[in-house]
């Protein structure tokens, strides 16, 4: 496949403090060069933590950095009416001098719903609001006044304030694991994050068979028929999991007793497009290999590992 498109890295945080300790991790995470500074879209701790609400800490985080880039990963569309949605977007993008990333996904953890008293539709439903919904908010960040009809949303002649910095809007980042997500994300993305997990059963699956190469391989073939012509345009990503050693093979069959995945081989670990095991020069010569062999360049790191991986974004941001 190859790409030409330069590594970026971002960091995904988890572990929710203080404000003081939030805006120190905010520029700390740009001084070690990272790209962008993200965060999750939760009412619950399960799988992730207790999260704060995304576009407050976002703007918090944006006014204490220059450079770095903010993202949500990702808010969940069922959360939002889009309207709403695409105003909060908008404001941050102006606020924070065009430095917002939208990262978007159909919603996915069930008990959150349910503990929220949100109806928790079939996937094909949340699937079908969300192209919707990114009709309604390339609408509104568009000049003049947006009028849509559709099954979910229905807007009548609205015009979105503020217009974002970035344009025609700002970058899009859908995150995506099942065929018809995949293609959404192809025909409408900017950014395609591939999920290492499965969200099928409406809870977080670790299955390791998600993140097996020729799994990976099927996933982007379905970005691509989504995308078409306009594939080449497309940033990959994915969250990756890093151990750093210089003994690859005593780690990968840690790793595997660790997570319980009794079915997989070190040599299957070794090839999958999200892991990454060895020393600092091991694992960039990894990304260059799945770089040029499935097109991925923007990795996300979990905030635990941001300085264990400094060395690597030090090494290949923007090369």
């Amino acid at each position: 496949m190859g790409s030409s498109r330069p590594f970026r890295f971002g960091v995904i945080n988890e572990r929710m403090q203080t404000a003081s300790a939030w805006n120190a991790d905010a520029r700390r995470t740009e001084q070690l060069g990272y790209s962008t500074f993200l965060i999750r879209d939760h009412f619950v701790p399960d799988h992730f933590g207790d999260q704060f609400a995304p576009f407050s800490a976002l703007m918090a985080a944006a006014s204490v950095t220059k450079t770095m880039r903010v993202g949500s990963l990702v808010i969940d569309n069922d959360y939002r009416h889009p309207v709403v949605l695409a105003k909060e977007a908008a404001t941050l993008d102006l606020l924070s001098g065009g430095r917002f990333e939208l990262g978007l996904g159909a919603g996915f953890l069930k008990t959150e719903y349910d503990k929220a008293g949100v109806t928790f539709d079939s996937a094909g439903v949340r699937i079908s609001r969300l192209a919707e919904a990114l009709e309604v908010l390339k609408g509104l960040f568009a000049e003049g006044p947006l009028t849509f009809q559709g099954q979910h949303y229905r807007i009548d002649g609205l015009r979105g304030y503020p217009q974002p910095v970035q344009r025609p809007h700002p970058p899009i980042h859908i995150g995506a694991g099942s065929k018809r997500m995949l293609m959404l994300a192809g025909r409408e993305a900017n950014t395609v994050g591939l999920l290492n997990s499965s969200t099928r059963t409406g809870t977080l699956i670790d299955d390791p068979v998600e993140r097996l190469a020729d799994t990976v391989a099927q996933k982007l073939a379905w970005v691509r028929e989504g995308a078409g012509e306009r594939f080449r345009e497309i940033e990959l990503s994915m969250t990756m999991a890093v151990v750093v050693t210089d003994d690859r093979r005593q780690a990968a069959e840690t790793l595997i007793r660790a997570r319980d995945w009794n079915t997989i081989t070190p040599a299957q670990i070794f090839d999958m497009p999200s892991v990454f095991i060895g020393s600092i020069d091991e694992i960039c010569e990894a990304m260059e290999a799945r770089r040029e062999r499935f097109g991925i360049s923007y990795y996300i790191v979990p905030d635990r590992l941001r300085d264990t991986m400094a060395p690597v974004v030090k090494r290949l941001s923007g090369t």
